[in-house]
C-alpha cells in the first residue's frame, strides 16, 4: 500500500520549486534559495535543527538534478546548488552512470539493528513464556520486566508469539526489510548502502524509508531542458497505468502533455500489444521445441533479479523486448532524432532505458504530476484528444497484474495450444524460492508472469494516485473500450 507521508511531499515539493525555475529561466540565479524557502527561520525543525534540513534539502536537491551523493568529496561541501546545475548543463546526460538509487547520509537516521523489543506493556508475569521459550536464553526478568540481551538474540521471534501480552515487539530497518534481495545495508557509520551488485532498481526501499534518505538520481533538468529547446523535438512514451494517475480520460493527459510542451505523445501500451504478438510467438515455438514454461520479460526489476540473484532460470525469461523499448523504436522511426522520454511508475526502467536505445529519458508520474503544478497545468480541464499512437485494451491492461499472462495465454489459444496461468504478484524471497524451482512446479505449458510490485505497474514506486482507486478507474475504461469494440 503507498501511504501518504510526509516525506514524499517534501519531495513534492522540492520539484515543484526546481520545476518553477527551470521554466521560468532562472533556476542558476535562484536555486541556493529553495532550502531557505521550503525551511525558513521560523520553521518547525524536522530533525536537531533547521540548519540540519536545510542541509538535507540541498542533497535532496542534488539528487535531482541527477547527482549522486555518495560522489561527494569533503571539498564539495561548500559548493552551490548552481554550481551543479552548471555541471548538469555542461555534462548532460552523460553524468548519469548506472548507479540509479542515491542515499542521502545526511538524512539517513542509522536506524537501530533489526530486533525485537519488549515495550513497556510487558507485566512481568508468573508464566515467564518468553524467558521459557527463548532457544539462546536471550532473555532475563529485572525489577519485574522482561529484557532482551540484543548479543545473544537471534531475532527467532518466539518470544513475541509466546508474549500473552503482545509486549514484544520486531522493531526493523524500514529500508532493509522492504529490500527483496537485501542489497542495503549498514556501513561502519550505520548509514545505508546500497550494492549495486545485487540491486534491482524495484525502488521498494524509496517508498520504505521515514526519512526520504534515499533518492532516484533524477532525470527532470534533462528533460525539462529539452521541453524549453525549440531546436529539439521531445516524445512523451506514456505507460498504461497513467491513465489512473489524473483520474480523467487519456486524451487529456495527451493534451496537458503537449500544453507542458511534449511534440508528440506515444501510448507504450502500443508496445504493449507489440510485446504480446511477438511473446506468443516466441511462447509457441519454444513450445515445438519441448518446452514447457516460460516467464514474461515486462518488469525490468525482475530481469535485473534473474540477471543477479538467480541467472539459473535466465534460459526461462521471454527475450522478448519490453513495451517501452518497442513504442521506443516505433517513435525513433516516425520523428527520427527526436528526444524519447518514457513516463511511467517505475524506477528500474531508469536502468532498462540507459541500457537501450531507445529511449533517452524517464520520468516518474511523481514528476509528472509536479510539474504540471510547476506548470500551472490542471489536467482535468484539459481537451480530450487522441495521442499520436493509441492502443487497444490489451495492451492496456498490462498496467495491472495479470495484463501480460491473459495476452499471451489468449493468444497462445488462437494458435490452437492451451496454457495455463501462474502469476507472481510481487517479488519476495517466497518467490525467489518458486521460481528457482519452477521447472519442478509446473505441469503442463504454463505462461508465468512476474512483477516485482505487488498488484502491477499501478502500485509501482512513482505513482500518486491511490493504486486501488487508479486499478478502479483503469478497469473502467478498459471496460468502456471493449465495448465500444
Amino acid at each position: 500500500m503507498n501511504y501518504i507521508n510526509n516525506a514524499a511531499i517534501i519531495k513534492r515539493q522540492l520539484i515543484v520549486r526546481l520545476a518553477k525555475m527551470m521554466l521560468a529561466g532562472n533556476l542558476n540565479s535562484r536555486i541556493d534559495f529553495i532550502p531557505l524557502q521550503q525551511a525558513p527561520k521560523d520553521y518547525e525543525a524536522m530533525r536537531c535543527c533547521v540548519h540540519h534540513d536545510r542541509a538535507v534539502l540541498h542533497h535532496r536537491l542534488m539528487a535531482l538534478l541527477g547527482f549522486a551523493i555518495e560522489n561527494e568529496q569533503p571539498e564539495d561541501e561548500i559548493r552551490t546548488l548552481a554550481s551543479y546545475v552548471a555541471e548538469a548543463e555542461q555534462k548532460g546526460d552523460s553524468r548519469l552512470d548506472e548507479k540509479i538509487l542515491t542515499v542521502i547520509d545526511e538524512a539517513c537516521s542509522s536506524c537501530v539493528r533489526a530486533n525485537y523489543r519488549v515495550t513497556n506493556a510487558c507485566r512481568g508475569c508468573v508464566a515467564r513464556q518468553c524467558l521459557m521459550n527463548c532457544p539462546k536464553k536471550a532473555i532475563k526478568i529485572e525489577n519485574g520486566h522482561a529484557v532482551i540481551n540484543e548479543m545473544l538474540c537471534i531475532s527467532c521471534g518466539i518470544c513475541a508469539k509466546a508474549c500473552p501480552y503482545h509486549s514484544i515487539i520486531y522493531q526493523p530497518i524500514p529500508c532493509e526489510e522492504a529490500c527483496p534481495v537485501n542489497a542495503i545495508s549498514q556501513n561502519e557509520r550505520g548509514i545505508e548502502r546500497i550494492d549495486e551488485n545485487k540491486c534491482i532498481y524495484c525502488g521498494k526501499c524509496v517508498q520504505a524509508c521515514p526519512f526520504g534518505a534515499i533518492m532516484e538520481r533524477s532525470e527532470i533538468f534533462d528533460v525539462i531542458r529539452s521541453m524549453l529547446d525549440k531546436n529539439e523535438k521531445t516524445i512523451a512514451l506514456i505507460a498504461p497505468s497513467i491513465i489512473g494517475q489524473f483520474n480523467t480520460d487519456m486524451g487529456q493527459v495527451v493534451t496537458a502533455l503537449k500544453k507542458l510542451g511534449f511534440d508528440h505523445v506515444v501510448e507504450v501500451a502500443y508496445g504493449a500489444d507489440i510485446t504480446a504478438e511477438k511473446e506468443v510467438g516466441e511462447f509457441v515455438e519454444r513450445i515445438g521445441h519441448g518446452s514447457i514454461c516460460m516467464t514474461s520479460s515486462c518488469c525490468p526489476a525482475y530481469v535485473q533479479a534473474v540477471d543477479k540473484h538467480m541467472p539459473e532460470i535466465k534460459n526461462l525469461v521471454s527475450s522478448t523486448l519490453s513495451p517501452m523499448q518497442y513504442a521506443g523504436e516505433w517513435a525513433g522511426q516516425q520523428w527520427p532524432g527526436a528526444r524519447r522520454i518514457f513516463i511511467g511508475p517505475c524506477v528500474a526502467k531508469r536502468a532498462e532505458a540507459r541500457a537501450c536505445n531507445f529511449v533517452e529519458n524517464v520520468l516518474t508520474f511523481e514528476e509528472l504530476g509536479s510539474i504540471f503544478i510547476a506548470a500551472n497545468i490542471d489536467v482535468a480541464e484539459c481537451e480530450d484528444v487522441a495521442s499520436d499512437r493509441i492502443a487497444s485494451s490489451t495492451g492496456r491492461s498490462f498496467a495491472i497484474s495479470g495484463g501480460v499472462c491473459s495476452a499471451v495465454v489468449n493468444g497462445t489459444a488462437k494458435n490452437g495450444i492451451k496454457a495455463e496461468e501462474k502469476i507472481f504478484n510481487g517479488l519476495d524471497q517466497k518467490a525467489f524460492a518458486s521460481l528457482r524451482a519452477i521447472e519442478k512446479i509446473v505441469k503442463n505449458v504454463t505462461f508465468i508472469e512476474v512483477m516485482t510490485c505487488e498488484g502491477g505497474c499501478m502500485h509501482g514506486p512513482g505513482v500518486i494516485s491511490n493504486p486501488v482507486v487508479a486499478r478502479r478507474f483503469l478497469e473502467k475504461i478498459l471496460k468502456d473500450q471493449a465495448n465500444d469494440s
